[in-house]
């Protein structure tokens, strides 16, 4: 069989690498499966793609869609006259996406108007907060998905609350995790580590992106502002997405225990990770490698599509809530935080059972 694999966003490089290992080791037990890679361009930061392809050693793409950004509909647009024209010229027998991001979405509507199985990692999680694109791309690439890999038992059961047939939901577990658990030996200090002469357990790590948070420059300024005072006098690392950079330049955010970086390769931010006191996010990936590294993490957003991280994990949702964010600093600062446990097979073989169940579907 012939698949094509893939890859927009950042996230998306974590959870394609240990599958596409899977694959590899298939095709070493005579299993005629073969992969073709592609990467959309829908990120094109060094930082937060090429190194990825590096660090994680995966084969470079097969074609580079270089579609870079623009607005949702452009973006969108642009990823599926790029893969239509791919398909074309490669057919495929599934085409497997992973995540949410708009890559995920463009690509899987491409695929199923060819008439082409889609297989979904990473399928039926939920936040319920249809403000968020990533929310839009998850409806809609599960409402036309054949194969659906899960994470957890609660997306197991957000796709049959929908309707999707239970021999059509494969529980395997988490790739992100795959990637971590391989890498944790691997992982290395950034150069901000000695510049700052940190110290494990003694800093906070802060990553934001979310239009919630970015796209409103004094809400912008409020939180960080917050976020460094209750912090007192521990270093807070940043390493800034592009796509916030640009706000902050505008802004007048100077602390002496801030610390702005260039967007960190995997295996160098989540070293900062695996050490720091604490984690502040609104990212979705990184509450599921805090929970597996045992940080405590606090989420600033109001809601969640990884709710395993809060009900069994070590994060906390706080959105932007002045209390709730004193509240969980308090219990940080105090080391005072919940203890955490790690999600049913969250055991670094999600792509192996994802291989296994290709291998059975498509009777190889």
């Amino acid at each position: 069989m012939n698949i094509t694999i893939v890859a927009g966003a950042r996230p998306n490089f974590m959870k394609i690498a240990p599958i596409i290992d899977a694959i590899k080791q298939k095709q070493t037990e005579g299993y005629n499966m073969n992969f073709r890679l592609v990467h959309t361009g829908q990120h094109y930061d060094k930082n937060l793609s090429g190194t990825f392809f590096e660090e994680l050693n995966i084969p470079l793409p097969d074609v580079n869609l270089d579609v870079k950004s623009g607005t949702q509909a452009e973006q969108t647009a642009g990823i599926m006259i790029g893969f239509e024209n791919e398909l074309a010229k490669n057919p495929c027998d599934l085409v497997l996406v992973v995540g949410d991001v708009t890559s995920t979405m463009a690509c899987t509507i491409v695929g199923k108007k060819a008439g082409i199985d889609v297989a979904h990692v990473e399928a039926g999680i939920r936040s319920g907060d249809m403000r968020m694109p990533e929310e839009i791309n998850r409806i809609v690439t599960d409402s036309l998905t054949d194969y659906f890999f899960t994470t957890s038992t609660i997306a197991n059961k957000n796709l049959q609350d929908l309707g999707v047939k239970p021999e059509q939901i494969y529980f395997v577990g988490n790739v992100m995790i795959d990637t971590l658990r391989k890498n944790e030996p691997r992982l290395k200090q950034p150069k901000i580590w000695k510049t700052l002469n940190l110290k494990q357990k003694h800093y906070l790590v802060i990553t934001l992106h979310r239009p919630s948070n970015v796209d409103e420059e004094q809400q912008l300024k409020s939180l960080i502002t917050k976020i460094v005072t209750l912090g007192k006098d521990l270093p807070i690392i940043f390493p800034v997405h592009p796509r916030t950079k640009k706000l902050l330049e505008g802004l007048d955010l100077s602390f002496e225990n801030l610390h702005y970086t260039n967007p960190l390769g995997y295996l160098e931010f989540n070293y900062l990770v695996k050490h720091a006191l604490g984690v502040l996010t609104d990212s979705g990936g990184i509450t599921e490698e805090t929970t597996v590294m045992n940080v405590p993490c606090i989420t600033l957003r109001e809601n969640t599509e990884r709710p395993e991280t809060c009900d069994i994990g070590t994060n906390i949702l706080v959105g932007s809530d002045s209390k709730k964010i004193e509240s969980a600093f308090k219990n940080l600062l105090a080391n005072n935080w919940k203890q955490g446990h790690i999600p049913e097979l969250w055991d670094g073989h999600a792509a192996e059972r994802i291989a296994n169940h290709l291998v059975e579907i498509y009777e190889l």
